[in-house]
């Protein structure tokens, strides 16, 4: 018994380990995105779509059978259910926009305005299901509405496209709705949930698309924008996010709109707008302070309770 008592906080702090890298590892992974979509000169977004939804789609049923076997991965598909299909739409659309985003707007303004998702989701919750939310949570969603108010309105004079920036705020929204389903529905296992919507939006880009046929360097960046940047990062959040607080695993995956448009500004020289950069920083620091305050909160709750 000794023994066993000695080794379960030891594995307690690995898993915990493991879950911060993880999640860390998949907004790495993800802030390269844009980055990578940039080096495609694929002129049609929706071709674009189908080979990153369908990479990405192929990744992660690979991942599930490799790491669930066939049997679990079938009985997981059925499990979800309509909150399943709900995110799978919801992440379908969004990875879909995104790509077509990024042939309007910075990548600056689609990863900084994606970055407001948790506060529209305890926006949505509020709205939908009436959730109570706290005064602080309030003040963070007040300021992030200024913060991205101040972004979009660039696209009205003209220095970036309302397409791009109407797409990057739907983004946001639609993942806000799947934070809140999966928040309602913590019995829907999320990776066959995206697997299910890179699979939907390859098959609308397939219907959508001009035509399939792309270069070969296209091809290889194609295979690093679905399988490893969309796919693999999926992979690893999810697999991570189970083992940290998902206030810490938010705060870490912070990481992605921080890192993004410096990749994209180190390779390409897209310099962001000095209006990306204000609006950008107002919601940055509104999601950091709102994250840290739920950190704590969580940490003293957990201190209160008496153990057994």
């Amino acid at each position: 018994m000794a023994t066993a008592q000695a080794i379960h906080p030891r594995t307690h702090a690995a898993d915990f380990r493991l879950g911060v890298l993880l999640v860390a590892g998949a907004a790495i992974a993800w802030s390269f995105g844009g980055t990578i979509a940039r080096f495609i000169n694929e002129p049609d977004a929706w071709t674009v779509v189908f080979w990153r939804s369908l990479f990405a789609a192929s990744f992660l049923l690979l991942f599930m059978l490799w790491r669930e076997g066939p049997q679990a991965t079938v009985r997981m598909f059925r499990a979800m259910g309509w909150p399943g299909l709900g995110v799978a739409c919801c992440f379908g659309i969004a990875s879909s926009s995104f790509v077509v985003a990024l042939q309007h707007t910075t990548v600056a303004n689609i990863l900084l305005i994606q970055a407001a998702a948790p506060l529209f989701a305890a926006l949505l919750a509020w709205a939908v299901f009436r959730e109570r939310v706290n005064l602080a949570t309030w003040i963070a969603i007040a300021a992030v509405i200024g913060g991205v108010s101040i972004m979009v309105s660039a696209s009205f004079s003209g220095q970036v496209s309302p397409v791009g920036d109407g797409l990057a705020l739907l983004i946001t929204v639609l993942f806000s709705a799947a934070i809140v389903i999966t928040r309602h529905h913590p019995e829907v296992r999320m990776t066959p949930a995206v697997c299910l919507g890179t699979a939907m939006a390859c098959i609308a880009a397939f219907f959508l698309s001009g035509g399939l046929a792309v270069a070969a360097p296209d091809l290889f960046w194609l295979v690093m924008f679905g399988a490893v940047n969309l796919g693999a990062g999926l992979a690893m959040f999810v697999t991570g996010a189970r083992l940290v607080p998902a206030a810490l695993a938010a705060l870490v995956s912070t990481l992605e709109p921080v890192l993004g448009p410096v990749w994209v500004w180190l390779i390409h020289g897209e310099v962001p707008m000095p209006r990306t950069i204000i609006g950008g920083a107002i919601v940055f620091v509104a999601l950091l302070i709102h994250i840290l305050n739920d950190w704590r909160r969580q940490r003293e709750r957990r201190r209160s309770t008496p153990r057994a």
